[in-house]
């Protein structure tokens, strides 16, 4: 099971706030849009999304398809497929992805202590 690139989505309160904290840390903007109260910032390898009012909590994000700098990989696997083998090994999921489909999908599941993880393919 290949999960492609990894980030942290944080649930923020204030947009600009986060940025510039992020910014003290080193991270530089690497996409997003503000103006849709959400960025995806940068530092080497590491990765972290700014949501404002997007959603509650705070999650991992994983991303099928992608490399740590969001440039697609020769092969990868399926979000649907990762689905599936969760659900073989009793992995409850708390949004599915439609399996008659291809291309862009997400599945998110809950880890035991409550904490949602996102499996979030763009390609």
């Amino acid at each position: 099971m290949q999960l492609g690139a990894f980030s942290i989505s944080l649930a923020v309160k204030d947009l600009a706030a986060s940025r510039a904290f992020y910014e003290k840390l080193g991270f530089k903007e690497f996409g997003g849009n503000a103006s849709q109260n959400w960025l995806i910032m940068k530092n080497g390898d590491h990765v972290v999304g700014l949501f404002q009012g997007m959603f509650e909590k705070n999650m991992l994000t994983f991303n099928p398809g992608w490399d740590q700098g969001a440039k697609p990989l020769d092969g990868f696997t399926d979000v649907r497929e990762i689905q599936r083998q969760l659900k073989e090994q009793g992995v409850a999921l708390a949004s599915e992805a439609d399996e008659t489909t291809t291309g862009p999908a997400s599945i998110i599941v809950i880890d035991p202590d409550g904490n949602p993880v996102l499996i979030d393919q763009h390609l």
